[in-house]
């Protein structure tokens, strides 16, 4: 089951416990904010995080449109939870990211999409400065979407290095603007008609509870990694094997600094290339099976 996230992170500058967004709480003049937050739809999409989606869903309420799409194969009570939380919720099998989030788009009743994980949480000044930056947008016609930084929390520490800060994501774009390449199934990569601006303000990301998690989905974005590769046409090398593990170790640690984040950093760098190792790994196998197959084939 997936662990719950405070709200430690999400605080109203006059009370830690008070959610509802004002007027002046975004600092703008009256009518600026309704004007603004009705052109956005918050999407997430989830599968199994029950325990995470209403206290998600809880830092957008300033968002015209609350949207959860909702993988089918899920088992928990994700659907009613965001339904309880006021959101409207589609529910659509999972086949890759890139595709859930352009379907998810697609379903968006408003001008602009943000989006927004479950384990994330969007802080007032956040929320305040993607109204006021889409309100511009909308009134000089650029930018079309918005890179978004993170503040990555792992194991409850603030990751600052290894290719973990700023993390910058493109979530918050114009719908008919932008969309995810298909060709980037993992890591996806959204394509934008027109320039992109930044945010400065961080979505606040609780990562990963436990190393167990952390290698799971390492594991996970491997396999569709090599999946994706492999349909490509990109084949395994020998070399592969050693020199790109021993690439992404050195990239992660020294190039990005993960030493400065200590034993974390040292872990993370060391685990992340070990799923590059795992995702040759593979890719070799996706290989020997489509040689097989052929070879069965032409033995017909």
């Amino acid at each position: 089951m997936t662990r719950a996230v405070g709200q430690s992170e999400v605080r109203s500058p006059k009370s830690s416990g008070d959610l509802r967004l004002r007027t002046s709480d975004f600092g703008l003049r009256t009518g600026g904010v309704s004007r603004g937050a009705a052109l956005i739809s918050a999407v997430v999409l989830a599968r199994d995080e029950a325990a995470n989606v209403e206290p998600c869903l809880r830092t957008q309420r300033w968002a015209g449109e609350r949207l959860v799409v909702v993988d089918s194969a899920g088992r928990d009570e994700t659907a009613e939870r965001a339904r309880a939380a006021g959101a409207r919720v589609v529910v659509r099998r999972f086949d890759d990211w890139a595709s859930q989030r352009n379907y998810a788009a697609s379903q968006a009743a408003r001008p602009w999409v943000f989006f927004v994980d479950a384990d994330e949480r969007v802080p007032l000044a956040l929320a305040e400065e993607v109204v006021a930056r889409v309100v511009e947008a909308e009134r000089t016609g650029s930018p079309v979407g918005f890179w978004v930084p993170r503040q990555n929390l792992i194991m409850g520490r603030w990751v600052r290095h290894a290719g973990w800060s700023p993390d910058a994501q493109l979530r918050l774009f114009r719908r008919g603007r932008g969309c995810y390449d298909p060709q980037r199934p993992v890591h996806e990569l959204v394509v934008l008609d027109g320039e992109a601006g930044r945010l400065t303000h961080r979505l606040v990301h609780h990562n990963y509870a436990s190393w167990g998690q952390f290698w799971a989905k390492q594991v996970r974005y491997a396999r569709m990694e090599a999946l994706a590769q492999h349909r490509q046409g990109v084949r395994a090398k020998p070399q592969n094997f050693v020199l790109q593990p021993v690439r992404e170790f050195r990239r992660r640690y020294w190039t990005l600094r993960g030493y400065r984040d200590g034993a974390l950093g040292l872990a993370l760098s060391g685990l992340l290339a070990a799923a590059n190792f795992l995702m040759y790994v593979e890719l070799a196998r996706l290989g020997v099976s489509s040689t097989a197959r052929r070879s069965s084939d032409d033995a017909r």
